[in-house]
């Protein structure tokens, strides 16, 4: 079983050296009162749970996975899902970010960033089961009526009911405007739900007393498309007025997925007979709040891929400092033994560099994107929120499908490091490899997130957006320019902060020619783009670790952060001059490829 150890200095260092997280949340009223060691001490205990409580179960929900009785459309959770999820009711870990209205402790979201990391590093399908939940309790807090979120939020808030999106049918993946789930409505102002969804994550298990799903239908006289789709929240036992569960609403599950990983989570095949449910927001207006549940969604699959590229590169390490095999091509490292351990080779040391450079510039940027989203929400100036809701825009696709992307990368290559014995499954490395690649599909495929980064979040208003990042880095330039120190972080953003808006321009110039050209380019514009965060967030660490070292620190964590950074810029974010060059070859060659594909 693969071993953890929080992350716990590296989150420290992101939120009080690099970022000074509680200097911004003291700007909202809020959380005036959450200092740095608030902090500490809730990621101290947070780590705790995730170590003792579900990394045990993590390889216990592989190879039990969940089961289904036919009979009576009940699933079952693995062995321990039940319990750890009472536990981590009981300690309060839902209400960690929730509203104080509807029961929550009111702490700001990034603690619950750094909380979900860290469950997911131990146990990505079991965490799946509370995630998800979050985005539903966002979508009625945006959009929900006022009785709608006095029903069902405060025991959303304290996970005693849990929730689900109910978007996917089987013609239709992301084009949710081919979709044929109906609603009609009645006369006590309810709607009558009929239809079938697939691919619902935690759409029918054990752990909760009641599943309220937000499920996207159609009205019968509805336009044609996404501009016809409305939302409707359906829950798994209806509520009575006092509050108590009434009667089992026929939405069910039909059947399980056999899938590739995450077996541990029910991923549920749901049938809608005619159940019983009430309109989210306005009619035709349901993608508006489902994007609120989509885009809180998208954040945290993101995390998913930076909690297990995490957990990858820690096991991969420990192996490769303990595994001998072969001598250096320099000559012997511990002439004592009979062999080098692994570590000394060169190869695997960039892939293990590979997977903590993506992991610690993934955790930096997650960290930032929370804090935005907490003055989307609670900062008191309106130009703050607007300008921060602007820039999590930008930046969410980025971090769903880089961070995926990466997540990838970096498993593979951790498998890779423990060379046959990662290819068993008693390592657990195999596990992470095929449990992150889901991460890289749903939510919206890596590609959809790239249409949307290039073609909405940067075309869509030519650009405005990605300046105001690019004030960022043009920012740290200025300030950082003239230290030779910091020449090697410096040079690859400015250089590539100017490059990226010309690049930018040539492919919407093109794109107004012909529409092909920015689908054939988006996703590697979305990797670019992705360095490009990455690269400010390392010169920032890197900044911080080198003023360290010349005041006289000798924590080896400053050094370990500098050399992390120059592995990072001298290996990783070259290849943005290659994809650059890739994206610029056009659609042609893909497009007029009909013999090539016949």
């Amino acid at each position: 079983m693969p071993s953890y150890t929080p992350p716990l200095r590296d989150m420290q260092f992101v939120m009080h050296e690099v970022l000074k997280v509680t200097e911004d949340l003291k700007s909202m009223p809020r959380y005036a009162d959450v200092d740095a060691d608030t902090v500490n001490a809730v990621l101290e205990e947070a780590g705790k749970f995730a170590t003792e409580v579900l990394l045990p179960l993590n390889a216990v929900g592989d190879e039990q996975g969940c089961k289904i009785d036919q009979a009576t459309h009940e699933v079952s959770t693995p062995e321990g899902f039940k319990q750890a999820y009472a536990q981590y009711v009981q300690a309060g870990w839902p209400s960690l970010s929730a509203d104080p209205e509807w029961g929550g402790q009111g702490l700001p979201l990034v603690l619950n960033q750094c909380l979900y990391e860290m469950l997911n590093s131990c146990n990505q399908a079991w965490t799946m089961y509370p995630g998800l939940t979050h985005g539903a309790y966002a979508a009625l807090g945006t959009h929900g009526s006022a009785q709608q979120q006095s029903t069902y939020l405060p025991k959303m808030t304290s996970g005693e009911w849990t929730g689900t999106m109910c978007l996917t049918e089987a013609h239709c993946g992301t084009d949710l405007g081919l979709m044929r789930t109906r609603a009609q409505p009645q006369s006590d102002g309810s709607y009558r739900i009929t239809g079938n969804k697939i691919f619902i994550s935690a759409g029918e298990h054990d752990m909760a007393r009641n599943i309220i799903h937000l499920v996207l239908a159609r009205l019968e006289d509805a336009p044609p498309g996404i501009k016809g789709v409305s939302l409707f929240v359906v829950p798994k036992f209806l509520v009575n007025a006092d509050g108590s569960l009434g009667a089992r609403n026929p939405i069910y599950c039909g059947g399980l997925e056999h899938k590739m990983g995450i077996q541990g989570n029910s991923t549920a095949q749901m049938v809608i007979d005619g159940a019983a449910g009430w309109m989210v927001g306005q009619p035709n207006k349901g993608m508006q709040a489902m994007f609120v549940m989509m885009n809180a969604a998208r954040l945290g699959v993101g995390n998913q891929s930076l909690g297990l590229t995490e957990v990858a590169y820690q096991n991969a390490l420990a192996y490769a400092q303990d595994r001998l095999q072969m001598r250096s091509l320099s000559g012997p490292k511990a002439p004592d033994k009979p062999a080098d351990p692994i570590i000394v080779h060169p190869d695997v040391r960039k892939m293990l560099l590979t997977a903590k450079a993506y992991a610690e510039g993934a955790r930096a940027a997650a960290v930032y994107c929370s804090v935005l989203l907490d003055k989307v929400h609670h900062h008191p100036d309106e130009k703050v929120r607007h300008d921060s809701d602007e820039l999590l825009s930008l930046l969410t696709p980025i971090m769903k499908a880089f961070t995926t992307d990466n997540g990838h990368i970096a498993t593979n290559a951790c498998l890779q490091v423990f060379g046959g014995h990662g290819y068993i499954r008693e390592w657990g490395m195999e596990q992470l490899v095929r449990d992150n690649r889901i991460n890289m599909i749903y939510e919206g495929t890596n590609t959809i997130q790239a249409l949307d980064l290039l073609g909405r979040k940067v075309l869509g208003n030519q650009g405005a957006t990605l300046r105001k990042f690019g004030k960022l880095v043009a920012q740290l330039v200025e300030e950082e320019g003239v230290n030779e120190q910091m020449a090697e972080f410096i040079n690859p953003i400015a250089y590539l902060g100017d490059q990226i808006g010309k690049f930018t321009t040539e492919l919407g110039f093109k794109g107004l020619q012909n529409p092909d050209e920015i689908g054939a380019a988006a996703v590697d514009y979305l990797r670019v783009a992705g360095h490009l965060v990455h690269g400010y967030f390392w010169a920032r660490m890197a900044q911080v670790a080198l003023r360290e070292i010349a005041a006289g620190n000798a924590d080896p964590f400053y050094r370990a952060k500098l050399q992390t950074a120059r592995f990072y810029f001298a290996r990783l974010f070259p290849e943005t001059a290659s994809l650059m060059r890739i994206a610029r070859s056009g659609a042609k060659v893909l497009l007029d490829t009909q013999e090539a594909l016949t």
